[in-house]
């Protein structure tokens, strides 16, 4: 563990949680010279910004001039890093110490393992199943429609798409991991270029998934580690970012090819 050293980025853009993770983290990991944190601002708000100045003693900040989205300021934080390890970390994720040092040593035990995403719990302890095996156009189109009797129609498709059935008492492989939290490899990350920014928000995480399993790298699920995620449903619920949603989801199928069931 002496040498595990995490790159820790955290992309914001007036992040309604991102205070109360930021306290978080300055109790679970203080001033740990194992974990640099590195924050990258997307432009938000005057006010915001000046409240995020306040824990400059504990990251490195880029206040940047616009906002280009999710993976362009995970790029920023990363491709030059120095670290071994990267941790692809939400501004509304609630992570203790002990799930992530469990993960690192995961990583330093396998060295065939590329990424690792742990159990994302919601903020009463359920389970939010976010890690995918295959991404059609047909399975977005049942968690986007508004009728529950079509949802209850397709309920057993629902439920492996949304990969409910993995287990709990040991890690697997899976296809695609959320990236709300993604502990990768520095060196794969960088071999693959990182997140392709072509993606303002949406699909770049799983783009990476695709661009890593293409080069035979192994990506792994853990349900020994969790962290709390304030998930937001944000293209459930605004119009803007519903648009954003299908421009990703469009570049996607365009790149990996349209897979309609």
């Amino acid at each position: 563990m002496a040498n595990a050293k995490v790159a820790i980025s955290i992309v914001t853009y007036n992040s309604k949680h991102i205070f109360k993770v930021l306290e978080n983290l300055k109790q679970e990991f203080g001033h740990d010279p194992q974990f640099r944190f590195v924050i990258f601002d997307n432009n938000s708000t005057d006010d915001y910004q000046n409240r995020l100045k306040e824990y400059q003693d504990i990251a490195d900040i880029t206040f940047y001039h616009e906002n280009n989205g999710f993976g362009f300021g995970h790029n920023y934080n990363l491709l030059h890093a120095s670290e071994k390890y990267f941790l692809v970390f939400n501004p509304d994720i609630i992570l203790v110490r002990d799930d992530l040092l469990k993960m690192i040593e995961i990583l330093d035990r396998d060295e065939t393992i590329s990424l690792l995403v742990p159990k994302v719990l919601n903020a009463d302890g359920t389970t939010q199943h976010l890690i995918r095996d295959r991404v059609s156009v047909f399975d977005y189109f049942l968690r986007f429609v508004p009728f529950q009797i079509v949802k209850k129609m397709f309920a057993g498709r629902l439920a492996s798409y949304e990969c409910r059935d993995l287990p709990d008492d040991r890690n697997v492989e899976i296809r695609i991991g959320s990236g709300c939290f993604m502990l990768l490899r520095g060196k794969d990350f960088k071999d693959v270029g990182g997140f392709d920014d072509r993606y303002f928000m949406y699909f770049e995480d799983y783009d990476l998934c695709i661009e890593l399993k293409k080069r035979n790298k192994r990506i792994v699920y853990t349900p020994f580690s969790n962290v709390t995620h304030y998930y937001e449903r944000g293209a459930h619920k605004n119009s803007n970012l519903f648009k954003i949603f299908m421009k990703s989801m469009y570049k996607y199928f365009n790149k990996w090819g349209w897979k309609w069931f």
